[in-house]
């Protein structure tokens, strides 16, 4: 691990899934292109400009959400963790993380907070295999800092 600063977490690597992030990015570029083609693509005399536009408008609006999942992250920083799952981002204080739950079975970790509160943490997750296993334990070794 390099080497850290302040509380020592803040220069630690951030946290990103492979898969789920290389899945969504072909995929987010897929059906984007394909709305765009089936607006090009539709017969003019059968569909008009409005069906064009729907056409591409839910292929681009699939791509942006698609886009979503493929910056899902979490970064260690020296006064908390900063995370991003779907929604917009959330810095969560060191102090406030009290424990991190990843049982078999779970796509995501957990972390339990100090206001009893729970939070899913995207940024690992259980599809790429071992590593998250490993990158659940490099999160549970800084909570522990």
């Amino acid at each position: 691990m390099p080497a850290v600063t302040g509380r020592g977490r803040a220069d630690a690597p951030v946290f990103r899934p492979v898969r789920g992030t290389w899945i969504a990015g072909v995929l987010g570029v897929a059906v984007t292109l394909g709305g765009i083609a089936l607006a090009v693509a539709l017969p003019g005399d059968q569909f008009g400009v409005m069906d064009r536009l729907i056409a591409g408008g839910i292929g681009i609006a699939a791509g942006i959400f698609l886009s979503r999942f493929a910056t899902i992250h979490a970064r260690p920083e020296a006064d908390g963790l900063w995370v991003r799952n779907l929604g917009p981002g959330e810095r969560v204080p060191w102090e406030d993380i009290e424990a991190i739950r990843f049982s078999q079975g779970m796509p995501f970790p957990r972390l339990d907070l100090s206001n009893g509160m729970d939070m899913t943490l995207m940024a690992i997750q259980r599809s790429d295999g071992e590593r998250s296993v490993q990158e659940a334990q490099r999160l549970a070794d800084l909570i522990g800092r």
